[in-house]
This record gives structure tokens, C-alpha cells and sequence, in this order.
């Protein structure tokens, strides 16, 4: 097994190679607004850290979000492209999965409950529960923190998106970003265990900026 693992959901680009049983390389980056820009120089800098060529590759896995359009776009476009050049899968994997298993990782949240908090932007968060680190209890959302302030009230949290709201979220703890390192792991222990994951399809949880306005005005002749 060698999966190549990649995430642009977050203002994190973050890209991990993984052999099965360990991290081989990885990367990351904090920079919204440079997806597209960084993540493939970002996946020739970690195969040539662990020495291997692109081919060498067995399995993709990509972060599906929660997350903005834009981004998620660049890593799962990137995914497919992979996997249909080299005729090998591709997984998706749930980004706040990443981060609660990152977070499992680090002291003090090897156990639950905990809640996954990252920034939706327009002052919203995507979140979920944990019943421990690789337990997802509650389907992913999208919400104002002051809505579900009863919800996760006294659970500790981790996540851009607790940090941005410590009224909702007063015990806010790292990671602040996902790594596909541990998404990476996670995807491993997953497929070792014949689990299924995900179809790489993006979870919005919302519609995109861009619409077409209201009051459009079509001007071509019928």
C-alpha cells in the first residue's frame, strides 16, 4: 500500500504519503487563497522527499469537507485526475475526520466526547461529534455558533472554527488545521480493516457565492 493523500478544504493545503504502516513525507501550507498554486508542487516536494515516483502510487485519498467550493474543488479535480491517469482508486475522507483523529494524535483528547469546529465563513462553522478520536457521532453541519451553543455546550473542541468563537467554544484546542498525514492514517487503518470509505464527492453543505441573479435578463434572440 502507498496512498497519496491530499486535503484543500481548509485554508490548509496538505498533502502525505503514506506506505500502510507509517507517514512516508508530508506537507503543508496555510494559505486560502493559493490552493490551485501550491498543492502540486506541494505533491512532487513529498514524492520526492520519500523518493518514490508518481506511478509508484496505489490509492489516492482526498478530504471531501466539509468546506468552501473553490477550494474543495482543487484537491478533488486533482484526486480524479490521479486516479484516472495512474488506474487506481480514489477515496474520499470526511476533513473533521481528519482532524479528530490528528487530534486523538496530541494529549488529552484520546477520548470523547469532543466536537470538530472549522471556519464556513459568514461568521458559520462546519462541525460535528466525536464519541473519541475515530468516531464521528453526528452527521456534518453547517451553523452560526450561537445556535448550537446548547449542543456542544461543555465539550472541548479543536478545530479553526473553535478558536474563531471562544464563547461558543471556550475550551478550544489544537490542531487548528487538518494534515493529510492523518487523514492519510486514518484512511489506512480504515482500508486494513476492509472498512468503505467514501465516494471523493464534496460535502458543501451549502450552495456556492456565485449565482445567477434574480432578475436576470436574457438578451439572445429565441
Amino acid at each position: 500500500m502507498l496512498l497519496l493523500a491530499l486535503d484543500t478544504a481548509t485554508p490548509a493545503v496538505t498533502v502525505a504519503l503514506h506506505d500502510g504502516r507509517d507517514v512516508v513525507a508530508s506537507f503543508r501550507q496555510v494559505d486560502a487563497r493559493r490552493h490551485g498554486e501550491l498543492l502540486l508542487p506541494a505533491v512532487d516536494q513529498v514524492l520526492g522527499d520519500a523518493g518514490v515516483k508518481l506511478d509508484a502510487v496505489t490509492g489516492i485519498v482526498v478530504g471531501i469537507g466539509p468546506g468552501p467550493y473553490t477550494g474543495l474543488r482543487v484537491g478533488l479535480m486533482t484526486a480524479d485526475t490521479f486516479g484516472l491517469a495512474l488506474g487506481i482508486p480514489v477515496h474520499g475522507m470526511c476533513t473533521l475526520d481528519g482532524l479528530a483523529y490528528a487530534a486523538g494524535l496530541g494529549e488529552g483528547l484520546r477520548e470523547g466526547p469532543f466536537v470538530v469546529a472549522t471556519d464556513a465563513r459568514r461568521k458559520e462553522v462546519y462541525w460535528a461529534t466525536y464519541s473519541d478520536p475515530r468516531t464521528r457521532v453526528s452527521d456534518p453541519a453547517v451553523d452560526r455558533p450561537a445556535d448550537i451553543a446548547k449542543q456542544v455546550e461543555g465539550l472541548p473542541a479543536v478545530g479553526a472554527g473553535a478558536l474563531l468563537y471562544p464563547d461558543t467554544f471556550p475550551d478550544a484546542r489544537e490542531p487548528e488545521h487538518v494534515s493529510a498525514a492523518a487523514l492519510a492514517a486514518l484512511a489506512a487503518e480504515r482500508i486494513a480493516a476492509g472498512a468503505e470509505l467514501p465516494a471523493p464527492r464534496p460535502l458543501y453543505l451549502r450552495r456556492p457565492d456565485a449565482q445567477v441573479p434574480k432578475n436576470y435578463k436574457v438578451v439572445t434572440p429565441k
